[in-house]
């Protein structure tokens, strides 16, 4: 019987990656960690044979405990949380090479805009890819100062030396995410929303600078299947997937610029009704900083990845949406959440 312990599954990612495998895989023994009773009835309603474990991340000795007893630890959660990936690392540790652990980390495409956030440079394209095939030593290498690489450090020692044989680690590192999520908990990712719910507030479409700066993106769907794709292989003895200093993979649907997804976001929301017009304007970092934590570097730094292992190794391949084809629904739900009707712009000025 295969077990896992799972962080973060009342999350947006966690969510969905647990609706992925809890139905491809029923007969899987899946421990979820959850803050407080209100999170665990929400897993309980839908999963009700899940079993749940009761505190944060920051709840180390529990952690520890419950990674020592599983042979997969799925961490969806806070990417940056440095206490709970050492107490995940610890109990991990506890396995032998004869049983050794999975540890599956999920990181994030931001660690890559470090280079704009050193060099204050927003709105700009660049034209640097990573990839995690041929530039896996680039990808696993990047500066200390980088976003997240504290912990994907954490993660990558304790899948290498002399660890090697007993914990086994993948990262997974996901771009803009886009899409409903199908979990027991939030549903709604955070870019392209916050974007939209901006927008609609201020009546108005926007971009960070010259709106020229590019991004990667995937659907949560396809983002599942991506850990399904890790998990059936951990549990069935780590083949085809790789581990340890070249288990990372980046998820991707390709490219798209943030001006341009900023002007579909005008565009939808003024042919829905919500605002008078389509213009997009200019705003600075600092401006956009006010609109949605980091909206400078979400927005307007550049982040761009291919996924050329999870292709190679599992032939992974998108299969949903594409953001473009999401973005009409994103701006009515996020309408429909700010209490606006349609025609509520024209409504306003005195139109209709």
């Amino acid at each position: 019987m295969t077990k896992i312990f799972a962080l973060g599954a009342t999350g947006y990612i966690g969510g969905d990656a647990l609706y992925e495998i809890a139905h491809a895989h029923p007969e899987y023994e899946i421990t979820c960690l959850v803050r407080n009773s209100d999170k665990g009835a929400q897993v309980a309603s839908q999963y009700p044979k899940i079993k749940l474990v009761y505190g944060d991340l920051d709840s180390a000795e529990l952690i520890t405990g419950e990674s020592a007893k599983a042979d997969i630890v799925c961490n969806w959660a806070n990417a940056d949380h440095v206490a709970a990936s050492n107490a995940i690392a610890q109990g991990l540790l506890t396995h032998s090479s004869i049983n050794p652990a999975y540890w599956i980390h999920t990181s994030g495409t931001g660690i890559l805009l470090f280079s704009d956030l050193q060099r204050k440079v927003f709105g700009e394209a660049s034209a640097h890819v990573y990839d995690d095939w041929d530039g896996i030593g680039e990808v696993t290498s990047l500066p200390d100062t980088a976003p997240h690489r504290n912990v994907d450090k954490i993660v990558l020692a304790t899948g290498a030396g002399d660890n090697a044989a007993k914990v086994k680690t993948a990262i997974v590192c996901p771009p803009t995410i886009y899409g409903p999520g199908r979990g027991p908990g939030n549903r709604r990712s955070h870019q392209v929303p916050e974007l939209a719910r901006t927008t609609l507030e201020r009546g108005q479409g926007f971009k960070v600078g010259k709106g020229e700066t590019y991004w990667t993106s995937v659907h949560v769907h396809d983002l599942s299947r991506v850990y399904l794709s890790l998990v059936e292989a951990a549990a069935a003895g780590g083949a085809p997937a790789t581990w340890g200093a070249e288990g990372y993979y980046f998820a991707e649907n390709g490219d798209f610029v943030w001006g341009a997804v900023s002007e579909l976001v005008a565009t939808s929301a003024a042919k829905q009704g919500f605002i008078k017009d389509d213009t997009v304007v200019s705003v600075s970092p600092e401006e956009a900083d006010t609109f949605t934590t980091w909206g400078s570097a979400l927005w307007g730094a550049n982040s761009r990845a291919r996924a050329v292992r999870a292709r190679k190794l599992f032939g992974w391949e998108p299969r949903a949406k594409t953001l473009e084809e999401e973005v009409g629904e994103t701006v009515r739900v996020e309408a429909q959440k700010l209490g606006l009707a349609k025609g509520h712009a024209k409504v306003a000025a005195g139109e209709a």
